[in-house]
């Protein structure tokens, strides 16, 4: 979980307002909205130049995405995130140019003190893991990015920096620390909240930074953190600078990431795609969008995702790939469906299960897949398998029964055939030929999406057996009628006509009587078997430590730390080991 070094004499008064929550029923809190352009930005400014572009973090005080709280000393909220997001894929898909980006601070003596201790302190416990949730995927995201030749990172860090400002910059290829004997990194979570470093802190110290777990012990305890040599020679950052040489070796640590890109760069002269804001519609039946239509059941507390195949053929050389831009269907699906996605794991809370289904010709889905594969090394094609790629994992670590019905009409194909293969349970239907739904998969499905466990969906289905794959993969465009699929594991249960309406309403209220806790953590360990990497520890260390520290008394309790924090009052703790 991030923190802020916000002073202890920086206590604000008591909030009258309503603690920041999801929005689970109409006429609750007002919804999040995670759509934005740089003209609403309050807290990030963006500067290009050349291969490097340098966001900077000023974040303004009184600008919080709910009230009762001021954000202090650089802290953030998720409004802050949501910029950061938003800032992000803008670089990506509107500066091809851009190779590097470098992250600084625009206040004086402070990079980024982390997330608001007070926005915590009065949240909710859903707002709080998926704020983190929400931060961790946007991080995961420099990461993603940098390895699969796209834009690289670059932490400037020109002030004091802290538990989350410290994880932002762990999640950067290098990190540059002022020697200016007082600014330090910290992640002082465990001293002065009572909580974990869980979001990507002390995960990215020890798997990534190889710091020896000894000194991690000591760093994570203590509100200091190091600075200057000590924290070069422990690795805790990769180099050093004095003030007056600062801007000068963070231009020249970027230039030398910018070359590692393989974005077009300058030279180029490539020509960005602008990003309108995501269009989209809600009413009391749900949320729709072009390429992607989501039904709210509130009674049964169901979401149905209904994604559409391209109502046209889509362009598949990259002339016409660039004329389209925006409107290319992979990449306006991407994007609806992410902010689907974002909307639901927010505003509505109480919407346990979604159901996948999808509709349209999967010629075109399928067309558009291949032209995905072959330009796959063009920067914008590049870019936007790298959106779904991130939208689709989004799916894996989103705490809701995942289900996919493959009836009439239905077009699991390629891209769309991750969402069957993301479900926690995939039902089709098994009728005769003339009427038979098919699920075809393309090369898409082996490798170009992979999930944080850096499998694709078909390898983790079938716990990397090369046989099981290879059966599989000898099918690659054939449709596949419900008994094929049924045998070749692609799907849970094949149905005939008979059953079908019986077994899915019969699936959807047992799933719906169970406890959302025990789904929670049942689906969370089956989503993940076998293969760990840093990312699935991230996220495994937030839904199991970070969730059950943030329900004990020690943190959030009535004299806990993160309810104490700020006021002068000591926090008191049950000293018992659980």
């Amino acid at each position: 979980m991030p923190a802020t070094l916000a002073s202890r004499s920086a206590a604000q008064p008591a909030p009258s307002q309503t603690p920041p929550d999801g929005c689970a029923t109409p006429g609750s809190a007002v919804p999040v909205d995670y759509r934005t352009d740089p003209t609403r930005y309050r807290h990030w400014r963006i500067a290009v130049d050349g291969p490097v572009a340098t966001l900077t973090l000023a974040v303004a005080e009184d600008g919080g995405i709910r009230s009762g709280y001021a954000l202090k000393l650089n802290s953030y909220d998720l409004g802050v995130d949501i910029e950061l997001h938003d800032a992000i894929n803008r670089l990506r898909f509107e500066h091809p140019e851009v190779q590097c980006v470098v992250l600084t601070g625009g206040l004086e003596r402070v990079f980024c003190s982390g997330a608001n201790i007070f926005m915590l302190g009065l949240s909710t416990h859903p707002w709080k893991v998926n704020f983190c949730k929400f931060t961790n995927e946007t991080r995961n995201g420099f990461e993603d990015s940098s390895r699969n030749g796209s834009l690289k990172f670059l932490a400037a860090i020109n002030g004091a920096c802290a538990g989350g400002g410290y994880e932002e910059a762990l999640a950067c290829d290098r990190i540059l620390l002022v020697d200016d004997r007082s600014s330090a990194v910290s992640l002082p979570e465990v001293s002065l909240l009572g909580v974990l470093p869980g979001t990507g802190g002390l995960t990215r110290v020890t798997d990534k930074r190889h710091v020896r777990h000894d000194r991690a012990d000591l760093f994570a305890t203590s509100v200091e953190g190091v600075r200057g040599q000590r924290a070069m020679d422990w690795g805790f950052v990769d180099a050093l600078a004095k003030p007056a040489q600062f801007a000068e070796k963070a231009r020249e640590m970027a230039l030398e990431l910018a070359a590692q890109s393989r974005r077009p760069g300058p030279a180029a002269k490539a020509t960005g795609v602008k990003l309108p804001e995501v269009e989209r519609t809600i009413d009391t039946a749900g949320v729709h969008y072009a390429t992607v239509d989501v039904q709210i059941d509130r009674v049964g507390r169901v979401a149905t995702l209904t994604a559409r195949a391209p109502e046209h053929d889509v362009p598949t050389d990259i002339a016409g790939i660039e004329v389209a831009g925006a409107q290319w269907w992979p990449l306006k699906f991407a994007r609806e469906l992410d902010d689907a996605i974002l909307h639901l794991r927010t505003n509505e809370l109480e919407i346990g299960t979604w159901v996948f289904r999808t509709t349209g010709d999967a010629a075109r889905v399928l067309a558009a897949d291949a032209s995905l594969v072959v330009h796959r090394e063009h920067w914008l094609v590049r870019e936007t398998i790298g959106l779904l790629r991130r939208t689709l994992a989004r799916l894996d670590v989103t705490s809701r029964s995942l289900f996919a019905f493959i009836d009439s009409g239905s077009c699991f194909a390629g891209t769309l055939a991750e969402l069957a293969l993301a479900a926690d349970r995939s039902y089709m239907l098994d009728v005769p030929d003339g009427a038979a739904p098919c699920l075809t998969l393309s090369e898409a499905n082996f490798g170009l999406y992979p999930m944080i466990t850096d499998q694709s969906r078909v390898a983790r289905r079938f716990y990397d057996d090369a046989a099981a794959i290879g059966a599989v993969r000898a099918v690659v465009g054939a449709p596949l009628p419900a008994e094929q699929a049924e045998a070749l594991g692609l799907v849970t249960l094949a149905l005939d006509d008979i059953d079908w309406d019986d077994e899915i309403r019969f699936a959807l209220e047992e799933r719906a009587a169970f406890s959302p806790d025990a789904l929670t953590g049942m689906e969370a360990n089956l989503r993940f078997n076998g293969v760990e990497t840093l990312w699935t520890r991230v996220f495994g260390r937030l839904t199991a430590w970070q969730n059950w520290i943030f329900n004990r008394p020690n943190a959030v309790g009535a004299h806990g730390a993160l309810k104490v924090y700020g006021t002068g009052v000591k926090a008191e703790f049950d000293f018992r080991r659980v």
